[in-house]
């Protein structure tokens, strides 16, 4: 995996197999059902995992409970 995905390694072994889990699920599911949206989906939410878990202090601030109401969520078209 490393070869192939880099960021891989900011990730904890657990997390490497359940992303190569998810991964080859998707894969399988794109190959016999032509569906490649999740594959690209997999691969975004796991890298953006990596990327957060490279930088300590982002990594600390995403660990940090949370409590309240944040406002209504906005969605763009």
């Amino acid at each position: 995996m490393p070869e192939v995905f880099p960021w891989v390694r900011h990730l904890s072994s657990a997390e490497v197999r359940s992303f190569t889990l998810e991964l080859v699920e998707a894969l399988s599911d794109a190959a016999e059902l032509d569906v490649d949206a999740t594959t690209q989906e997999v691969i975004a939410g796991w890298r953006a995992t990596a990327r957060i878990k490279a930088d300590p202090v982002r990594h600390a601030e995403a660990r940090k409970a949370t409590s309240g109401d944040f406002g209504p969520v906005q969605v763009s078209a």
